[in-house]
């Protein structure tokens, strides 16, 4: 079975020979500190782009395809290029969209966002905003996915444009006027957000132009999870969030023959619902350690609606475990997430600077390990309290496949 072969049968909620295995787009690489150490413990693989940066507000790498290779990964992505960024001074610099990211620690963070002042709906029409179909965006990604689409059978994946439609009206406007615009100036909420959303429609579909006959999945970034709730109340997602989102993925999917995974951070659970009718394939990153992301229960309750792409915790489990913690922590997570397809192995988020190097390989090792169907070496793992949970996936895998047994679902709590 080939990488594609199998990507096509989890997304159909079937078991495969093993789980996918995924690293390298936007949100979820390797910070370039990690990645130089990984590159410096092992001069005999000659790993490229050490001098090369995917993300610059998150500061991670371009994985050379000698350690994805090396780590198992079954995917590739394709990215467009930054544009029209400057720095301003030293450690703070302005992206195409004119927002300010000023260096801290070990990432940039918001520094000055350009429509703080604005009041009416012509401020917004009059902010510069970025040409959708600038060649420097897309300049050898269509040379590179059809490349790739030929010669190899790696699952390819539209990597987005960094931000999404809540995440980057906070990013512009200001987090605290924009949630104090959705609260008391919906008119002004609604204006930008429509502007957002012709932006994205317009960027999306000169992206697919070039590399939708190639490309399986896009990948569409938008948090709107915090640690312990939403960062908006679900009625504010049905209203604002939800409607503009669903027409995005309409577009998206009239452009090109592709599933739609939506990232999202954060503790999701009450638009779990919403998010499976607005028409999303996969989710990800499924991140453990925010309240009721529990993989068991999601697996009981979304298994057959939603595809899971992520679970491997880079908060607390990755920097701070033994690689024998990892290696359990793995194993759950495939158990939990991969019984009857449906699920595809990554972390939940950029690896970052503080995670040791032995980490990532054990976490990559374990996949490798127990990664394979019908995950009984993962199940062998697990000590009998972590292996009681979710009861929806397929028991007899060559008779039942393709089917989803579906059980009641646990009541929500709170």
């Amino acid at each position: 079975m080939n990488r594609r072969e199998r990507y096509k049968k989890i997304t159909s909620f079937q078991e495969a020979d093993r789980v996918p295995v995924d690293l390298g787009s936007h949100v979820a690489s390797i910070h370039t500190w990690t990645y130089d150490k990984i590159a410096k413990q092992n001069p005999e693989w000659d790993l490229k782009n050490t001098n090369l940066i995917l993300d610059r507000m998150v500061q991670n790498s371009i994985p050379d395809d000698r350690l994805l290779d090396r780590l198992g990964v079954d995917f590739r992505w394709i990215a467009p290029h930054w544009i029209d960024v400057t720095d301003v001074e030293e450690g703070i610099y302005q992206d195409m969209w004119g927002i300010h990211w000023q260096y801290m620690l070990d990432a940039y963070s918001v520094h000055h966002s350009p429509l703080r002042t604005a009041k009416t709906a012509a401020d917004i029409a009059n902010h510069p905003w970025p040409d959708t179909d600038h060649p420097d965006l897309f300049t050898g990604l269509e040379e590179r996915a059809k490349a790739l689409y030929e010669n190899t059978d790696y699952i390819l994946v539209a990597d987005s444009i960094k931000g999404g439609l809540l995440t980057k009206a906070l990013q512009i406007r200001g987090y605290e006027f924009f949630f104090a615009d959705m609260a008391n100036n919906i008119p002004f909420a609604e204006a930008l957000l429509d502007k957002l959303l012709d932006v994205y429609k317009e960027f999306w579909g000169n992206f697919l132009k070039r590399v939708g006959p190639y490309v399986e999945t896009v990948y569409f970034t938008d948090d709107i999870g915090g640690q312990s709730s939403l960062m908006i109340s679900p009625s504010t997602f049905r209203t604002l969030i939800k409607p503009r989102l669903a027409s995005l993925i309409d577009h998206i999917k009239s452009c090109a023959d592709v599933k739609f995974m939506y990232h999202t951070d954060g503790t999701i659970t009450p638009v779990l619902d919403d998010i499976v009718e607005m028409g999303v394939d996969i989710l990800n990153p499924i991140q453990t350690s925010a309240m009721n992301m529990d993989t068991a229960a999601l697996k009981e309750q979304y298994h057959g609606k939603l595809c899971f792409h992520g679970a491997i915790d880079v908060q607390q489990m990755l920097p701070f475990s033994s690689p024998e913690e990892v290696r359990y922590d793995v194993a759950k997570r495939l158990y939990d997430l991969g019984r009857g397809g449906g699920y595809i192995f990554a972390p939940c988020h950029n690896i970052g600077s503080d995670v040791p190097v032995e980490n990532v390989f054990a976490m990559y090792d374990a996949a490798k390990e127990l990664g394979a169907y019908p995950l009984e070496k993962a199940a062998e793992v697990l000590r009998d309290e972590d292996k009681q949970g979710a009861q929806i996936f397929l028991e007899q895998a060559p008779k039942n496949a393709g089917k989803v047994v579906k059980r009641s679902r646990r009541p929500r709590s709170g």
